[in-house]
């Protein structure tokens, strides 16, 4: 089975993660994406972030209808900050038959390099480029066994929502209604 891993704070999970992961899932050759939650991301401050188990509780509910995707914790066990190349590792000892690929944005591609061990990566795994609003990284720029996804790009963060949500704006549309209701009962984000 190839599966591709769409890593994320996912603070919350919004439809542009949504729609990545099931075009990634249904118009490339890997047979399901996995929205993997990262309790805390090496190259983000961590203050704003809830607690991982609502936002994977907030995953879980986004994609429960699609059978293209599935949500992974992984990282919950494992040294915070979590790195790619460590979870990568671990999931290809758990999962000895699996193919994995990393789904990554273009404006990743220049950082890349700084990633621990981006080398090891490469030589392991291939890696999806999807395009990213405003990022001006080409095809000519990406490193060996790198390939770009021509997928939609929808310009919509997670700062904006949470933004929203602090000023008492409506999320609709922005994010499923079911993570709505969660960050709404949860009082998330205020």
């Amino acid at each position: 089975m190839k599966v591709g891993l769409l890593f994320g704070s996912f603070n919350p999970i919004h439809i542009g993660h949504l729609i990545l992961a099931n075009y990634m899932a249904t118009n490339t050759d890997l047979d399901t994406v996995w929205l993997v939650v990262s309790p805390q991301n090496p190259f983000k401050p961590s203050n704003t972030l809830v607690h991982e188990f609502d936002r994977l509780q907030m995953v879980t509910l986004a994609i429960a209808d699609n059978p293209n995707l599935g949500v992974s914790n992984i990282e919950f066990g494992m040294p915070k900050p979590s790195y790619t190349i460590d979870t990568l590792t671990y999931l290809q000892e758990k999962y000895s038959s699996y193919e994995f690929v990393l789904i990554m944005g273009e404006d990743n591609v220049p950082l890349f390099p700084k990633w621990k061990n981006s080398e090891r990566i490469l030589e392991y795994h291939q890696v999806y480029v999807y395009p990213r609003s405003g990022s001006i990284t080409s095809e000519a720029t990406a490193l060996p066994n790198m390939t770009f996804i021509k997928a939609p790009i929808l310009d919509i963060s997670a700062t904006f929502i949470r933004q929203c949500i602090r000023e008492e704006k409506s999320i609709k549309y922005m994010v499923p209604n079911d993570v709505a209701e969660y960050i709404q009962v949860h009082k998330l984000y205020q």
